[in-house]
């Protein structure tokens, strides 16, 4: 990770954070990475854990059916809110539509499903301190009081390094969490200029003056690269976010 990076987030106008691993190594450098930010749909990957907790734990089931209601419909990002009320989907496509859509009407069906102090008890359980699901997401009075989600980009890029070598629920687990995560369909941050040439696997987050994305670059040696925006002007930070990671890979000497 070169300075200039660094330095690229840490003068962004308004308030931006980065965190980078190496994943050989386990070398780490960032900016702001531990400081709070609201999460947006990031808040997204430790729901995903504890999805696959509860599974592994029999406490939920892959194949359970979840009906959809119209009250349960909620705005994009997502495909739920678009298909016909009644339609019955399993947990796992829940947790699917959640990471590869950002489906916001299968989040708050697990959140419910889950129970949101399961949740939170998990996130501590993996050692994160500001990593935080406080309110379910378009939940208004909540929000006009104040309540954030909040991740930090060290707390889940640590999260991610920890799914690469296995570690997060069991090694098949955190396999088939970085499967989904690697199925992502929004991919205009951090994989915009990789071109298929080297796989991202992700998770994007956005909201007004906020934008996130997180993952893992499967470069000759594989990175964890987190840069978060909270507040920024999101297409301006989408642009840097993309031409970091693409520096970063082609440090490796990967054409892009």
């Amino acid at each position: 990770m070169r300075q200039q990076l660094l330095d690229q987030i840490r003068h962004f106008p308004g308030r931006a954070g980065l965190y980078w691993q190496d994943l050989t190594t386990g070398e780490e450098a960032g900016v702001r990475q531990e400081e709070p930010f609201e999460a947006a749909s990031v808040i997204k990957l430790p729901i995903l854990v504890e999805t696959f907790r509860q599974i592994e734990a029999g406490l939920a089931q892959e194949n359970e059916p979840f009906p959809i209601r119209e009250e349960d419909k909620l705005p994009s990002c997502g495909a739920l809110n678009y298909l016909h009320t009644g339609l019955t989907v399993t947990l796992m496509d829940l947790a699917t539509l959640m990471i590869i859509l950002s489906d916001n009407t299968a989040t708050n069906l697990l959140i419910r499903r889950l129970g949101m102090d399961n949740i939170n008890s998990t996130i501590r359980e993996m050692g994160m301190t500001t990593t935080r699901l406080r309110r379910l997401l378009f939940d208004s009075e909540a929000s006009a009081r104040g309540v954030k989600n909040t991740i930090s980009p060290a707390e889940i890029g640590r999260l991610l390094a920890a799914l690469y070598r296995g570690e997060v629920v069991s090694p098949a687990a955190s396999a088939r969490m970085l499967g989904i995560l690697g199925d992502q369909r929004l991919n205009g941050k951090l994989p915009f200029w990789l071109d298929g040439k080297v796989k991202c696997a992700h998770k994007t987050g956005e909201d007004s003056n906020i934008t996130h994305d997180v993952g893992i670059l499967y470069a000759p040696q594989p990175f964890v690269l987190c840069v978060c925006g909270d507040p920024v002007h999101p297409p301006s930070l989408n642009a840097l976010m993309a031409d970091v990671a693409r520096q970063l890979v082609q440090q490796q000497s990967v054409a892009l």
